[in-house]
């Protein structure tokens, strides 16, 4: 599985979005090549540098069930475009 981390920083986080509740998800893609697009999606809308880096499906999984953090798990069926420009995006 796949996630995306601000460039140069990937310690500090992984990318994430809000949903409609305010609340933070984190976005991991089965296929790094949607995770690559989505990252370009992004880049044209000037909203932030990400690189793409390859996780261990069930640890990512279990430390965000561990933390209470929501995700939502991104297969080649699914479309997902980025949030407009002015939304809030943040990092977990």
């Amino acid at each position: 599985m796949y996630l995306l981390t601000l460039k140069e920083r990937q310690d500090d986080g992984a990318y994430a979005v809000l949903n409609r509740y305010g609340e933070k998800v984190l976005f991991m893609f089965e296929e790094e090549d949607d995770a690559e697009r989505y990252a370009m999606m992004l880049d044209e809308n000037e909203q932030r540098k990400l690189d793409v880096i390859e996780i261990d499906d069930a640890l990512a999984i279990r430390t965000c069930k561990m933390y209470n953090y929501k995700y939502a798990v991104i297969t080649p069926n699914d479309i997902v475009i980025p949030p407009p420009k002015d939304d809030n995006i943040s990092k977990n």
